[in-house]
């Protein structure tokens, strides 16, 4: 469960993208960043929600929005899950799970009875002047973008 909420300044960051390019939160300033969390490249929920980011991007853009994910994949991993879906936006390394924590999304998960700590799927929308917007906690993932929309416009 995320610990911030719209009207939260959003916390900057700074970490490597899939092409080994630093990437900060700061480097968006003036546009609308829906900044989203996902656990792992090349898993079917991630991969269907990474896709329709995708498949929806050019709109998104159109609209004045950027597309960030993040996960805490290695950049080397990033590179793989964007070559193999064509995938378009920067995929952000957090390895060190410092901007989950800052974000509130490195969470206890529960699998099979099983516990274990992880990345919580949640989507933030945040203003041109940093502030959430939004936060999006029940992720549908074929339906991330529409998702976004449906709260934005």
């Amino acid at each position: 469960m995320a610990t911030l909420k719209a009207g939260d300044k959003a916390p900057d960051f700074t970490s490597k993208d899939q092409n080994g390019e630093e990437v900060s939160l700061a480097n968006f300033k003036g546009k609308t960043v829906i900044l989203y969390f996902y656990p792992k490249d090349d898993t079917p929920g991630c991969t269907a929600e990474a896709c329709d980011f995708r498949d929806n991007y050019q709109s998104l853009i159109g609209k004045g929005y950027e597309v960030i994910g993040v996960s805490t994949d290695d950049s080397k991993s990033h590179k793989k899950f964007e070559t193999k879906y064509s995938l378009p936006f920067p995929l952000i390394a957090d390895e060190d799970k410092s901007i989950n924590e800052a974000y509130g999304v490195w969470a206890e998960k529960n699998m099979y009875g099983k516990k274990y700590m992880g990345t919580a799927r949640t989507t933030f929308i945040i203003d041109a002047d940093g502030i959430i917007k939004q936060v999006i906690e029940k992720v549908d993932t074929k339906n991330a973008s529409q998702q976004v929309l449906d709260l934005i416009g």
